[in-house]
């Protein structure tokens, strides 16, 4: 099973995100660093375990169409050339100034669809992860995009944003759904994970990739249970 931690950003700086209240997001309080800059957290997740791979969140690129980070995350980029990073930016024009890192994959988020934006995605020449974004009430964005497994690529995330950073644990059933349904695709579980168990249950029912922030800085996932799930040592 594969670990990925998650940055999201706002504001030049790295924040605990709970539930999808972006408003409401504050400077992260972690055990791993001090301060709530994306070197130092790289480098604190990196101090845990050797990541290979790290999801960012935009946040403003997200809620407002337009990145105050684009320069600040070419340079991420540049200091880490060995490490892949997924970014969600929200708008295809953020994740074009991206375009020519090979250490770069851009995550489109349904949230940020609207129906016309799938003709978009059916045009695409260059690789990229889905990510089926969900709130409490339901879908979020274009019906289109959950309805047409077609224009799916290889990597799907499943996000729960009610449950990002809310101790509730992630939601199993919709991750069992989409992993029965889907099976040739790579499904990728975000929001609530909470401990090790929590990922013993999702390799049960066929997840092999974790989005993670909070247990990673509340120090609920050890250096221990972060290297026996990276050698599937379940037990």
């Amino acid at each position: 099973m594969q670990i990925i931690p998650v940055i999201d950003l706002k504001d030049h700086h790295v924040v605990h995100a709970v539930k999808g209240n972006r408003a409401e997001y504050v400077p992260v309080r972690s055990s791993l660093c001090k301060e709530p800059d994306i070197d130092r957290v790289i480098e604190a997740f990196l101090s845990l375990y050797d990541f290979k791979m790290f999801y960012i969140a935009d946040l403003n690129a997200i809620t407002a169409c337009e990145s105050v980070h684009q320069s600040f995350l070419l340079d991420v980029f540049r200091r880490y050339p060995d490490r892949q990073f997924w970014v969600d930016s929200g708008n295809h024009a953020v994740q074009r100034y991206f375009q020519g890192f090979a250490n770069y994959l851009p995550v489109i988020g349904s949230e940020s669809l609207i129906d016309d934006d799938v003709e978009h995605i059916e045009r695409l020449s260059e690789d990229f992860v889905l990510s089926l974004d969900y709130s409490a009430n339901g879908r979020l964005g274009s019906s289109l995009i959950f309805d047409n497994p077609k224009l799916w690529p290889n990597a799907i995330i499943i996000m729960t944003l009610a449950q990002v950073g809310s101790e509730l644990g992630p939601d199993f059933a919709k991750l069992d759904y989409y992993c029965r349904e889907f099976p040739e695709k790579r499904i990728i579980a975000a929001g609530g994970i909470r401990h090790k168990q929590d990922l013993v249950e999702l390799q049960k029912i066929g997840v092999n990739d974790v989005l993670i922030a909070s247990a990673l800085h509340s120090g609920a996932l050890s250096e221990n249970d972060i290297k026996q799930i990276a050698n599937n040592e379940f037990e």
